[in-house]
């Protein structure tokens, strides 16, 4: 961008190119484009080194050198090294690291290597799942707008020549020409313009063109840049007339590149990261005081040194649930593989759990609940009453000033009153088109001259327009202008567009009318117009409603616009909140207000996220769906950030989440998504940790008490080696409905009620185990007996580990009206091989031994009645989880 320096004043000398700084100097500074927008355009041009005519291409090409081309900064691919040991940052992956070298310490190479391996695998899977992401986001990537206008001279003495050239060829100093359809390529500075207007809503959010003219200084200073009319920026789009401009800014210096500069930031820890890092956190200390303990009680009770180092090694791994990053991961890509197919990538792995647990969903109406175009709602007399003639008038004019003016393609406004028309079987074949003078956004009017059969000798002179210019020009009292802008008034309030429409009889004449002709009209009545509903939207906000997740409206539109819409959604809007009551307000009244309210209108980009913020530090997990540039920050903001395929660059690649179309059923899609796959995840760590600490508690009391160690340090190893496998099926287990109809949260406190109360039942468990054991194996000898204890004990676990899989899953009902599902034969699988290995020639290698017929009687009554208690623990759960 420019030198603040080198802007000069009005009735200064400008300087030459040597006042534009080199490439690299940072993004565009807001006082800078300030100042330029302040000059004339020939200064401007007289700054940047160029003329009307254009740039001379050699100097074209030493720019092009010096500044370099025309493109976003690329966004660096992460090498597959730095993804693998990316993975490494779990706080459960590197404790497993500790304990895996702590075992290879002691000599314990069995459990090291499966610790390793399960290390290994979880960080390869998690790479996998985000290269995969990242291709697919790499397909979607295109450029702002592929080729542009520009006038080029060969040498100073050429005429400029007209011809297209790719965008990312331009250089400061480039005079371009704009016509309707076209992306502008970069930050310009408009030279002459007819009728242009531009979509903004990618910078603004502004659903409506805004008018764009050169002006030799703006009226106000200090308005804001993008308000500015003789500046337009990269990012937005051509949506009538045509203009010439000079080239400000390319590249980095954009203002669009200054919004995708802060995309590399650091990202907030999200809901879902909290969670689990939190109960990660809790169940680490438990894991590194246990080692310890059990080596000072053994020491303490039964004279046991060094010696009982690698069982207190296995019994921290048993509390560990080694297969937390396995899960997650494969959870993870599994989840996003599937969405993939249904069009929806996502970028970040860890958000599909946060599109699970998101209950607040803030977006902005324009293209979201409704489409990009408006609709004819009603067309209404002077008195207010509906008056189908106005709409014939109105659409005269439209139609003739697209054939007579030569504009290629009608405003969205046009559009939409011809389709009325057309709707209304209204003949404008009738209306014979003399002359037309085009839009202007100076006038902010269009004109149109008929002749009508019936009326011979006469010309009728039909304009629609602003309210206000067009009441200024009819014949009216001040009383009757004022009732008629109240009345527009009152239904722009209501949320609608209103367009004023007038006309005035002429004797025939052949010369050319101009704006002295409009004239001494007569009011003929107002054309309003709304924004277009979204087919899916009321369909999808019922089905959010559904699901938990609350819906905010954020928009830089009017709030009577905002209003109406949500009343056609039947979305409960209450009162609108606008930004200027927003700016106000404390952080804490902001969180309370934002929790009340529904629609936020006339916000600003800065609004947006501080709305998003706010809601965060309400407690909420929030999702934000947007596509400009002026949704950024509160993508940044936002726990989960959401755009569509066909959003700015910097939007896509900001977002964690990318849809194929801009569609609200697709969210509602993607959210059920995450909610089963977090749904799995909890169900997972609940049987676990629970699964485990029972065992643990078990183990130590058992260490205590018993003359032997309870288990070996291989025992404890093939254990779990087994209890991991078979929780692989929770990665592809259907959850219950009622999970999905929910946000899903992972809560430490809860989680650590439930692991507590659920362990301590199944230490109840391996206690009663014990009596069994002592009552059945009281014959043998200490040698046979010791190694039966493993075997009983071995075999119990595994049982009682394939019932808690089978009756705390939350998908267990549905799946037991179906065929089998993977948590089910898995968990058969666990219980076969807790009972048939100790009877294989692998027991005995193992430290197990046969046992008695009668054991296997009295532990199936132990697990009749576990299992009923875990029925009847889990329905009190159940219940008071209902009622919370």
């Amino acid at each position: 961008m420019l030198e603040t320096a080198a802007v000069p004043g009005p009735g200064r000398t400008a300087p030459d190119t040597q006042g534009i700084p080199e490439s690299g100097s940072g993004p565009p500074s807001g006082d800078v484009f300030r100042g330029l927008a302040t000059l004339t355009p020939l200064q401007v041009l007289r700054f940047l080194g160029s003329g009307p005519r254009g740039l001379v291409e050699a100097r074209a090409d030493e720019r092009l050198a010096r500044f370099g081309e025309n493109t976003l900064p690329a966004s660096r691919s992460v090498s597959w090294p730095r993804r693998v040991a990316g993975g490494l940052r779990d706080p459960f992956t590197t404790v497993l690291l500790c304990l895996g070298l702590v075992s290879a310490a002691v000599a314990s190479w069995g459990t090291a290597c499966v610790i390793l391996v399960l290390v290994a695998v979880s960080c390869v899977l998690r790479a996998g799942g985000e290269r995969r992401a990242e291709q697919s986001m790499a397909a979607l990537r295109e450029l702002v707008a592929t080729t542009a206008t520009v006038l080029r001279r060969t040498d100073e003495q050429a005429q400029p020549l007209a011809r297209e050239v790719p965008v990312d060829l331009l250089v400061p100093g480039d005079v371009i020409r704009l016509g309707p359809g076209d992306l502008v390529p970069a930050d310009v500075r408009l030279l002459r313009a007819n009728g242009l207007t531009v979509h903004q809503a990618a910078l603004t959010g502004e659903s409506a063109p805004v008018p764009k003219y050169p002006v030799d200084a703006p009226e106000d200073p200090c308005t804001d840049l993008l308000g500015q009319p003789q500046l337009c920026f990269q990012g937005s789009s051509v949506a009538s007339g045509n203009a010439s401009a000079v080239v400000v800014a390319t590249g980095a210096r954009t203002r669009f590149a200054a919004a995708h500069s802060d995309t590399g930031r650091q990202r907030e820890r999200t809901g879902f990261d909290r969670s689990v890092h939190g109960i990660s956190w809790i169940l680490i200390r438990f894991m590194l005081l246990t080692p310890p303990l059990v080596l000072m009680a053994n020491a303490a009770l039964r004279g046991r040194g060094l010696e009982t180092l690698p069982f207190a090694v296995a019994v921290a791994v048993g509390l560990t649930p080694e297969m937390l990053p396995v899960i997650i991961t494969t959870v993870q890509a599994r989840g996003a593989a599937l969405l993939a197919r249904a069009g929806v990538i996502v970028k970040r792995l860890p958000a599909l759990h946060d599109l699970g647990a998101v209950d607040v969903l803030c977006l902005d109406k324009t293209g979201t609940l409704t489409q990009d175009r408006p609709v004819v709602e009603h067309s209404l007399d002077a008195r207010g009453r509906p008056d189908p003639q106005v709409l014939t008038w109105a659409a005269a004019n439209a139609w003739w000033t697209l054939q007579l003016a030569d504009l290629p393609v009608p405003d969205v406004l046009d559009e939409a009153i011809l389709d009325a028309a057309q709707t209304c079987d209204i003949d404008l074949m009738e209306y014979e088109g003399v002359a037309a003078l085009p839009f202007d956004p100076v006038r902010r009017l269009a004109t149109a001259v008929v002749r009508r059969p019936a009326r011979l000798g006469v010309h009728t002179l039909v304009v629609k327009g602003a309210v206000e210019d067009v009441l200024e020009r009819c014949v009216l009292e001040e009383a009757e202008r004022d009732r008629l802008l109240a009345l527009a008034a009152r239904e722009a309030e209501s949320g609608l567009r209103v367009i004023a429409v007038a006309r005035a009889e002429r004797p025939a004449r052949l010369g050319a009318y101009g704006v002295k002709d409009e004239r001494g009209l007569t009011f003929s009545g107002f054309v309003t117009l709304r924004d277009a509903l979204a087919p899916t939207a009321a369909d999808a906000l019922g089905a959010l409603a559904h699901r938990g997740v609350a819906v905010k409206i954020l928009t830089g539109d009017h709030p009577g616009t905002a209003a109406r819409v949500c009343r056609e959604l039947g979305l409960d809007a209450g009162e609108v909140v606008t930004a200027a009551r927003l700016d106000a307000l404390s952080e804490r009244e902001l969180a309370d207000l934002a929790g009340r309210s529904t629609v936020f209108a006339r916000c600003t980009p800065a609004h947006k996220a501080r709305i998003v913020a706010a809601l965060r530090a309400r407690g909420h997990t929030t999702g934000f769906f947007g596509d400009g540039v002026n949704d950024l920050p509160a993508l940044h903001a936002a726990d989960v950030g959401i755009c569509p395929r066909d959003a700015v660059d910097v939007a896509r690649e900001s977002a964690d989440v990318v849809l194929a179309e801009k569609d609200l059923t697709a969210i509602d899609q993607a959210i059920t998504a995450g909610r089963g796959s977090s749904g799995n995840i909890a169900t997972y760590l609940r049987i676990t940790l629970s699964s485990n600490l029972g065992n643990v508690i078990a183990m130590l009391g058992a260490g205590l008490l018993l003359p032997f160690l309870p288990m070996l340090p291989v025992q404890v190893l093939a254990q779990n080696l087994c209890f991991d496998a078979a929780q692989l099926a929770f990665a592809y287990d259907r959850p219950d409905p009622a999970t999905l109809r929910r946000p899903t949260v992972l809560k430490p406190r809860a989680f650590l009620r439930f692991i507590t109360g659920f362990g301590l039942l199944n230490a109840a468990t391996d206690l009663a185990t014990f009596a069994v054991l002592a009552l059945a194996l009281h014959e043998t000898t200490a040698a046979d007996g010791e190694a039966a204890f493993h075997a009983g004990w071995f075999t119990e676990n595994l049982l009682t580990q394939a019932l808690v899989m089978l009756l705390l899953r939350s998908g267990r009902r549905t799946a037991e009206r179906g065929a089998p599902g993977p948590v089910r034969l898995a968990a058969t699988a666990l219980a076969a091989i807790g009972v048939l290995l100790p009877l294989t020639p692998l027991g005995p290698w193992l430290g197990m031994a046969a046992l008695p017929p009668v054991y296997y009687l009295l532990l199936g009554l132990v697990l009749v009645l576990y299992a009923a208690g875990l029925a009847v623990a889990r329905a009190r759960y159940d219940k008071r989880h209902a009622d919370a």
